[in-house]
């Protein structure tokens, strides 16, 4: 029997959906051997403030996202909740639909993993996905820059940027860095500039900003 091929788990508001996840999601299916690539809207998420819009117009802006690309796909759960959104309770349920072998390889962003040790029960992490961490070439995660009980995590877990075979190797428990191109897109740019009636071509995908502007999403406070 085969072993199972590792599943890439992207969360995030994605408070709207940018160029920036796309290209995440997409280089890290490439540098890391993912098979496929799942996206997992948050309902209500606990590190930041409450989104902009509802949860059921940032699943949809998602979908319309991701929908032409085949290794791409959409877990509804969080969104469609309605209750906060906890990255270990999202792993447990994965892995009770997915099974204990399938390697799965949470995907984050430098900023993300620095703030880690903020994270509901973080250290439980391990013991259910892989950490893939995105940074700009040449500029890995500075280790001395991170919180200590962090840092031994990382020295304990980390293997070298090119070792994605780790993670094929066991179903959790490494830590692995990937670089990709860097952006300067944000979404709290892009929520700008909609706000003041300026274009957001090229930085969103047309089918998102098609939505936006039939939903009148990002003109007003009340994410309607």
């Amino acid at each position: 029997m085969s072993e199972p091929s590792p599943l890439g788990l992207f969360g995030g508001t994605f408070d709207p959906v940018h160029v920036g996840h796309l290209r995440l999601a997409e280089e890290a299916a490439e540098a890391l051997g993912l098979q496929r690539v799942r996206w997992i809207p948050a309902g209500q998420p606990r590190h930041r403030q409450n989104p902009c819009v509802t949860a059921a117009h940032r699943l949809r802006m998602v979908e319309l996202a991701i929908a032409g690309n085949p290794r791409f796909e959409l877990d509804p759960a969080e969104a469609e909740s309605g209750e906060a959104s906890y990255t270990v309770p999202t792993l447990q349920r994965l892995r009770a639909e997915l099974g204990e072998r399938r390697p799965f390889v949470l995907l984050l962003g430098a900023d993300a993993y620095a703030g880690l040790p903020s994270w509901h029960r973080w250290q439980e992490l391990f013991a259910l996905a892989h950490l893939a961490v995105a940074h700009r070439p040449g500029f890995a995660v500075d280790v001395a820059a991170l919180p200590g009980a962090l840092q031994a995590e990382h020295a304990a877990r980390c293997v070298p940027d090119n070792d994605i075979g780790a993670l094929a190797a066991a179903p959790a428990g490494r830590i692995l860095n990937f670089p990709m191109t860097p952006l300067a897109v944000s979404a709290t740019q892009l929520r700008g500039l909609l706000a003041q009636g300026r274009s957001a071509r090229y930085l969103l995908p047309q089918p998102v900003i098609d939505y936006i502007d039939l939903h009148h999403l990002y003109r007003s406070n009340n994410g309607s």
